[in-house]
């Protein structure tokens, strides 16, 4: 793909410029109190909802600003570097959240829900995972049945971000137990006010605990038919679609998580002096930086070039598999890089290197794992033969 593919627009510099700023004017400030509180403040999305973040990715048909799946992973990566917990919670909604809805909706229910969406005045939420079907959604337990012109749900959902939050949520379900992942699974639309809907056990986690990450039950919820995404059975399409651009999407969060973690060891490796001379003249220090940025340099040409192809409307799902294994496993070699870098202050909670480690590691987990990435990408291979 020619670098000129790889350049960002005048507009997509623009949003990145916005995002930078709003995310040093808003969220560093806010970051250590999200840690601490376990929350990101509603005050703090409807902020950025105001910004017009929210609609990055959303056509302007429905009221978003058209940019794209580029535009998404420019304000992912932005947004990670302040706090990778706010970039969650605000994809949750306006990645995976949203794209069911656009990649699976009729032109009704998009002309209905993606506008509210876009303006940040309703959050979405996207809920496949359950306790025995995470890698292998193909086996879930959540069901659908039909009454008549309604379908009625049982299940439970769980490890759903920011689920607590969200206002709409995209709940897939069993409906042929025989077919399942070929055409027995379909998606719907839940509100948070239907009843039979609860939200149960918040997971503590070891990091990004400011995002939440709930288990959500549905206990004979009925929902008229014109909540259904997508046909009868079409769910697991819908679901692995918007995988791909979320598995993109989270790359570009470990772009900007490495891009903090490399900046802070750079300027580390500056200041901080031993045997009368800073670290970053002994080779030890300078290897490691030159790791870590080349790993960069290359999980940023992965993400564009991906990410033209999806605003291109052309096939990306191994492509999108690549940058997500890529980008987390490189993600977790530079956050580790950065503290070694950071000697005894790295391991200090009193340092942010800390959290970037420790909210890096879940990134090779959700999503799809990296040995789930490696099974799409060989069965691509082998299909191919190349």
């Amino acid at each position: 793909m020619s670098g000129s593919v790889l350049r960002l627009s005048d507009e997509h510099e623009m949003l990145r410029e916005l995002a930078r700023q709003f995310t040093d004017e808003r969220i560093r400030p806010l970051a250590a109190e999200i840690e601490r509180a376990h929350r990101v403040p509603r005050e703090l999305l409807a902020a950025m909802a105001e910004a017009g973040l929210f609609g990055v990715a959303i056509p302007d048909a429905y009221g978003g600003s058209g940019l794209g799946e580029t535009g998404l992973c420019v304000v992912m990566e932005e947004i990670t570097r302040g706090d990778f917990a706010t970039a969650v919670t605000y994809g949750a909604s306006a990645s995976i959240g949203a794209m069911s809805i656009l990649l699976g909706g009729s032109d009704e229910q998009k002309r209905r829900f993606l506008p509210d969406m876009a303006a940040g005045k309703t959050l979405a939420a996207y809920a496949l995972s359950e306790a025995n079907a995470g890698s292998d959604p193909g086996s879930m337990r959540a069901s659908a049945r039909r009454d008549g012109s309604d379908w009625i749900l049982d299940g439970e959902k769980v490890w759903i971000t920011a689920g607590d939050i969200a206002d709409i949520v995209t709940v897939y379900a069993v409906t042929d137990a025989k077919k399942r992942a070929r055409g027995g699974i379909t998606a719907f639309l839940v509100p948070r006010d239907a009843r039979g809907y609860a939200i149960g056990k918040r997971e503590e986690k070891m990091g990004q605990r400011g995002s939440a990450t709930v288990t959500l039950v549905f206990d004979g919820v009925r929902v008229p038919d014109s909540m259904r995404l997508g046909e009868v059975g079409d769910g697991f399409r819908i679901a692995m679609q918007t995988l791909d651009r979320g598995r993109l999407a989270l790359a570009a969060n470990c772009l900007g998580c490495a891009r903090e973690a490399h900046e802070l060891s750079a300027k580390y490796a500056g200041e901080r002096e031993a045997f009368g001379k800073p670290i970053g003249d002994l080779q030890a220090i300078q290897w490691m930086l030159a790791d870590s940025a080349t790993e960069i340099f290359a999980m940023e040409r992965m993400i564009r070039s991906t990410a033209a192809l999806c605003d291109a409307e052309e096939p990306f799902s191994r492509e999108s598999a690549m940058t997500k294994l890529f980008c987390t496993e490189a993600l977790d070699r530079i956050v580790d890089r950065a503290v070694q870098i950071h000697g005894g202050m790295g391991y200090s909670s009193e340092y942010v290197i800390e959290k970037l480690y420790r909210d890096a590691r879940v990134t090779r987990i959700y999503e799809g794992t990296s040995e789930i990435q490696r099974v799409v990408i060989a069965r691509d291979v082998l299909k191919k033969g190349r």
